[in-house]
């Protein structure tokens, strides 16, 4: 009886040390969206870049694709661990071909981001900060930078070597969108 008792101990602390694993990022990440959009008819999204400990231990970026009712659109989020749990912070999204070139976020830390499809961009630089650049499929391409000054420069360097200040609002194309 002492044995079975015993036993019956051991596969319950078993059983409980494996409930407790700590979830990992990927799957907070997966499951958050997956419950953003329950029920949505042509939803999709797919997991693009991630980094760990950007700002400090235990926070990271998630660059994701969305095809969505608005289209293809891609976002950046920030995520930061508290008491054990991973907590969804910020998100900006973007487009290609709007007149949006970029944005940032609105708190600590200042995350600059956009969409681009021009070759011709070798480099981006939010402040004195080199933006990572990814491939995401074809000519898109998504970049960010992180930094802790708000309302900074995003400038871009071509493959020629020419420099270029970029507003975060493309008037001339925004005019376009407007007629």
């Amino acid at each position: 009886m002492k044995i079975k008792i015993f036993f019956s101990f051991l596969i319950c602390i078993a059983f409980l040390i494996g409930c407790s694993k700590e979830q990992t990022f990927e799957d907070f990440f997966h499951k958050s969206i997956d419950e953003m959009h329950l029920g949505e008819k042509d939803y999709s999204y797919s997991l693009v870049h991630k980094q760990m400990n950007v700002m400090h231990e235990d926070d990271a970026i998630a660059v994701f694709k969305e095809n969505n009712a608005q289209g293809e659109q891609i976002f950046i989020a920030y995520f930061e661990k508290e008491n054990d749990k991973w907590e969804w912070k910020q998100t900006r999204g973007a487009e290609w071909n709007t007149p949006v070139k970029w944005s940032s976020m609105n708190q600590v830390p200042y995350i600059y981001s956009g969409a681009i499809s021009d070759n011709s961009i070798s480099e981006i630089y939010a402040g004195d900060e080199p933006a990572k650049i990814i491939k995401v499929e074809g000519d898109k391409r998504f970049w960010y930078a992180i930094s802790d000054v708000k309302d900074i420069e995003v400038k871009v360097v071509k493959k020629d070597g020419a420099e270029e200040i970029i507003e975060e609002i493309d008037q001339e194309l925004l005019k376009e969108w407007d007629k």
